[in-house]
C-alpha cells in the first residue's frame, strides 16, 4: 500500500477544533465536513488540496476533543496520509478506525517542507521525499491495521469478514 502527494505542513498542537471547527459539527455528512477542513489554520487548504496529498505536522496532532469528525474531514478532503512527530492518542485510534493512514516519524517531519512531493510505502514504513531525494524510516503498520485501512475503516473491515 502506497501514498503519493504534495505536502501541507503545520506546527505543534493542531487540535480537532482547527481541523474541523465546532461551528460545522451540526453536520455528520463527510463531504460537508471536508469543505471546512483546516479552514481556521489554512483558509486556502480546501481550494488547494488534491486527492492523494499529505499533511505533515509537528507534535500532538489531533489533540482536543475525541470527535471522529476530524479524521473524517481530513480523509474526505483528499489527504492520503498524515505524518507527525506525535499524535493525540484518541485521534490516532479514530484515524485508523475510519481508514486514514497516519505515521509518526520525527526525522521526516524535520526534513519535509510545505509543497514537497512525498511518497509513503505503508508496508515498510519508508517515507520518500521526492523533492529533496531523501528518505526516512517511519513505523510500518502492523498487518491488521493495514487491513482496516485497505477496507476504508473498521466497520467496513468487520462487515467484510462476516
Amino acid at each position: 500500500m502506497k501514498a503519493f502527494g504534495k505536502v501541507f505542513k503545520y506546527g505543534d498542537n493542531v487540535d480537532t477544533d482547527v481541523i474541523i471547527p465546532a461551528r460545522y459539527l451540526n453536520s455528520s455528512d463527510p463531504a460537508e465536513l471536508a469543505k471546512h477542513c483546516m479552514e481556521d489554520i489554512d483558509a486556502e487548504f480546501v481550494n488547494n488540496v488534491k486527492q492523494g496529498d499529505i499533511i505533515v505536522a509537528n507534535k500532538n496532532f489531533g489533540c482536543g476533543s475525541s470527535r471522529e469528525h476530524a479524521p473524517i474531514a481530513i480523509k474526505v478532503s483528499g489527504i492520503s496520509c498524515v505524518i507527525a512527530s506525535s499524535f493525540a492518542r484518541i485521534f490516532y485510534r479514530n484515524a485508523i478506525n475510519i481508514g486514514l493512514p497516519i505515521i509518526e516519524c520525527e526525522e521526516a517531519v524535520k526534513g519535509i517542507e510545505a509543497n514537497d512531493e512525498v511518497e509513503i510505502d505503508f508496508d515498510s514504513g519508508m517515507i520518500y521525499n521526492k523533492t529533496k531525494d531523501q528518505s526516512y524510516q517511519g513505523q510500518a503498520f502492523p498487518e491488521f491495521m493495514q487491513k482496516i485501512i485497505k477496507a476504508e475503516g473498521l466497520i467496513s473491515y468487520i462487515n467484510s469478514n462476516k
